[in-house]
């Protein structure tokens, strides 16, 4: 073990003077420190200004800052190691600080896209911290074996190593940097889609459902483009596509109707702008607030905080009411029956101040009092009034002016009519009675009916 950290120093440092090791430690931390200063400086620069919330260098450098710091140092290591090949001074320890700082600008840098991307709230996934330790751990391979010089060798291996792949042979090494080109190019594509799509949700001038459809688009275009260059990077023909896309077209006519409906009418919804995030909807039995539009579904949050996930293809097939596509106003109505000899003229006017007092009444359009029929049992009344916010719920509204209508009942003594039902009491004697004349009846019929067959 001691030779081989021996051979180490020996193969990094060689004969270099104690002095010239101090020297370059000390320009080293210096670089690091004055980095890591200048990241703070900036950070407070543009963060803690008094600019504009939505500038495009207020998000950048905010969401930016775990990069920041490593890609100073490495810039200013960068610029001290060029002054000292000036100077014809010796740069041994940069053999070992910039593979560092260049692996760690690439992983920090892989981490904030890959959670621009996929992190939705503040907490990642545990498939994306599993993935960024399995990242950090095979760059930290890659970094040990090039400071040890067996990277060479390492490519070698790879180079010289041949899969067979039908009537060809590939190299291992061909197939990594193939993989690598599809990925980093996926990955820009999804990054730059994220960024224009939080971008695009943060201009009021457009409509929202306007904003989402092109920040849609031009996202798949972009997923498009970068499998298709890095495809052509690799070397493979595009021309061999045409056989998946006559086949893909054969499985979206057959077997995925459905989810192409649901795709398709995903487009149509947002191009129409007959549904837009925010909208209290009525479909099928289904009613809510509209949360999400996506491209296959829709989610809709009910009045009981469950959400659904509903198909897109459901809003374009089935009859939809929107509470709020052109105002916000709708009319709640509930009925009472009262006894004949209320005076009606007063009760109906005592229904329309009852539901006017009620908080969530609107007073744009008053409360209106009918009288909808002359029962049988009592004067059936009804009483109509308008809210404004059929996003806060119907059913407690309702229960709010039921249960003001009862307290202006109760303070003038109006009675609520129900039905009549007269019972009358027989005589035991009486009853036993009837009922066996009514057996012997029942018996004579029989023998009759027996005696008329016979």
């Amino acid at each position: 073990m001691s030779t081989l950290l021996t051979d180490f120093y020996d193969y990094l440092f060689g004969e270099l003077p104690p002095t010239e090791l101090l020297r370059q430690l000390a320009i080293i931390a210096l670089c690091v420190a004055c980095g890591w200063g200048l990241s703070r400086w900036l950070r407070k620069l543009f963060t803690l200004s008094g600019g504009d919330e939505q500038s495009v260098v207020h998000i950048g450098v905010k969401s930016f800052v775990r990069v920041l710091s490593p890609l100073l140092i490495l810039i200013l290591l960068t610029l001290a190691r060029l002054v000292l090949i000036r100077l014809k001074l010796p740069v041994t320890l940069w053999h070992v600080m910039m593979p560092l700082m260049i692996s760690q600008v690439a992983m920090r840098f892989v981490f904030y896209v890959l959670r621009r991307i996929f992190v939705k709230e503040t907490t990642a996934g545990a498939f994306l911290q599993l993935f960024e330790k399995v990242f950090a751990t095979l760059v930290w391979i890659c970094v040990l074996l090039y400071i040890t010089g067996m990277w060479p060798d390492l490519v070698d291996y790879l180079d010289t190593t041949m899969l067979p792949l039908g009537r060809h042979k590939t190299s291992l090494l061909t197939i990594l940097q193939a993989t690598a080109s599809v990925l980093v190019t996926l990955i820009i594509a999804l990054w730059a889609g994220a960024m224009l799509e939080d971008r695009m949700m943060k201009l009021n001038t457009m409509h929202l459902s306007l904003r989402t459809v092109v920040a849609r688009m031009v996202r798949a275009i972009l997923i498009l483009v970068a499998i298709l260059v890095s495809l052509s990077a690799v070397g493979i023909d595009l021309t061999v596509l045409s056989v998946f896309g006559g086949a893909l077209g054969v499985g979206l006519g057959l077997g995925l109707q459905k989810i192409a409906s649901s795709y398709v009418s995903g487009f149509v919804i947002l191009l129409e702008r007959s549904l837009a995030i925010g909208d209290m909807v009525n479909v099928d039995r289904y009613f809510g607030k509209v949360t999400q539009i996506n491209t296959r579904y829709t989610i809709l949050e009910g009045l009981d905080g469950i959400e659904s996930v509903l198909p897109n293809e459901m809003f374009m097939s089935t009859p939809v009411q929107n509470y709020s596509l052109n105002r916000k106003i709708i009319r709640l109505a509930t009925q009472v029956t009262i006894l004949y000899q209320d005076d009606i003229e007063t009760v109906l006017s005592m229904l329309e101040k009852a539901a006017f007092a009620v908080e969530r009444v609107s007073d744009q359009i008053l409360p209106q009092a009918l009288l909808l029929k002359i029962g049988e049992d009592g004067l059936q009344l009804e009483i109509g009034f308008w809210i404004t916010d059929p996003e806060n719920g119907r059913l407690n509204v309702l229960s709010d002016v039921n249960r003001a209508i009862w307290r202006v009942f109760k303070t003038h003594g109006i009675q609520v009519a129900h039905p009549k039902r007269d019972i009358r009491l027989m005589d035991p004697r009486s009853f036993e009675q009837s009922v066996d004349d009514m057996t012997s009846s029942a018996h004579k019929d029989a023998q009759s009916a027996y005696n008329a067959g016979k």
